[in-house]
């Protein structure tokens, strides 16, 4: 029961990490600015929970590959998920973000010699299906842009590979799943910081508050989320925990109907789109 609850929790979250992120938009916080404050927060957090509920004695040596996994995802990807969320809403977003198991499985069968079992197929035909329908949604979101679908669609391509490189790594190093998280976290804020100094060199005070006071909640809740999911990984099977996972898509519709039911034009096609996504990853998941 432990880990059927932590599961729907960490969809929970995650979802509401994409509506919150919508929030920080809506409050004016710079995106790039955003997405170092988020994955700074979120890595805090991470070790503050580590340090609580587990002893750190992961070595550099075995965490570095999980680091650098971070750079990109959720590093520079950060980005892009603001830019989705920005201009596709967060409903849309993370109902395009929910392909990422179709992609990740498509990966594996290519590079990890994963074997392609037919319920593959039919969860495949329910994530396209999903598409369509959300393709053909006449509904439109305050500020829609193409680009944001472009986005989202790159940021579940990203998560994808995020999850074969760490399926990879994890075949030959053994660490704690918190020491894990927190490297990638680590390697997440070294990305968008350097993106920051970057593009954002010339900041205000005034700018960097507001972006914290914006963003801060998103990455609280990537924390919590992140956390959340590698203690349900900790004490239930993958073919139980990413299929529970994978309902963000319908948490982030849930959570933006409540709160951004005004602007983000939820009609019942968004909802069914989000249904045929979650039950086509539930599928890729359990017989993964």
């Amino acid at each position: 029961m432990d880990a059927v609850f932590l599961g729907l929790l960490a969809g929970a979250l995650f979802g509401a990490m994409t509506v919150a992120v919508r929030t920080g938009l809506f409050r004016g916080g710079d995106p790039i600015l955003g997405s170092v404050v988020m994955t700074s927060s979120a890595f805090l957090v991470t070790v503050l929970i580590a340090l609580l509920v587990t002893e750190m004695d992961d070595t550099l040596s075995e965490l570095w590959p999980f680091l650098l996994i971070g750079l990109a995802v959720p590093g520079l990807s950060q980005i892009g998920f603001i830019q989705a969320v920005r201009w596709a809403g967060p409903s849309r977003t993370a109902i395009l973000v929910g392909t990422a198991p179709l992609l990740s499985v498509l990966l594996a069968i290519a590079f990890l010699g994963e074997p392609l079992e037919p319920v593959l197929l039919i969860g495949t035909a329910f994530v396209v299906l999903g598409g369509i329908v959300l393709a053909f949604d006449p509904g439109r979101p305050t500020g829609f842009r193409r680009i944001g679908v472009v986005f989202a669609l790159l940021c579940a391509t990203a998560f994808a590979f995020r999850d074969n490189a760490i399926r990879g790594v994890a075949r030959d190093i053994g660490v704690s799943p918190l020491g894990a998280a927190a490297a990638s976290l680590l390697g997440a804020t070294l990305a968008t910081g350097a993106i920051v100094l970057v593009a954002r060199r010339d900041a205000t005070r005034s700018q960097l508050r507001l972006a914290v006071r914006s963003f801060l909640p998103a990455g609280v809740l990537l924390a919590l989320a992140y956390a959340t999911l590698v203690a349900g990984f900790d004490r239930g099977s993958v073919g139980i925990i990413a299929p529970l996972n994978a309902t963000q898509s319908l948490w982030g519709v849930v959570f933006a109907a409540l709160f951004y039911h005004n602007t983000e034009a939820i009609g019942r096609r968004t909802v069914l789109a989000s249904m045929l996504v979650v039950v086509g990853g539930v599928l890729i998941g359990v017989f993964r």
